[in-house]
């Protein structure tokens, strides 16, 4: 179970911080005009770099606490600026839909770390 959601975690990741540098205008069409360009471009590459690092953790037979302690403080992360700055009215309310998504990545890796650590 563990494995699974890292990896979902992973291409989740991936996919939305490459989306940006692929195309930034598709980008800005969802989530809302930028102010600075090279500062999302950052983030995303940031995102993929967590996310391609969780997909070879995931490879592992056992993934360590140090890889999944990264995929919940990046899921933690992402949920807490989508929820301050989308509430707030700064961002695209659309970015609620991905703090939902970073809540649901938490809350399925707690289950799945504790399960992995009885051994299951």
């Amino acid at each position: 179970m563990l494995h699974a959601i890292l990896r979902g975690q992973a291409i989740f990741y991936v996919v939305t911080g490459l989306w940006p540098l692929v195309s930034l205008a598709t980008f800005e069409a969802v989530t809302g005009p930028k102010v600075d360009d090279w500062l999302v471009h950052m983030v995303g590459l940031l995102a993929a770099t967590i996310g391609v690092t969780l997909w070879v953790a995931a490879r592992q037979r056992r993934p360590s606490g140090a890889v999944v302690l990264l995929g919940v403080l990046s899921a933690a992360s992402f949920a807490a600026i989508d929820l301050r700055y989308a509430l707030a009215g700064r961002i695209s309310r659309i970015y609620l839909l991905d703090a939902a998504a970073e809540v649901a990545l938490l809350l399925a890796l707690a289950v799945a770390w504790r399960a992995h650590r009885r051994g299951a």
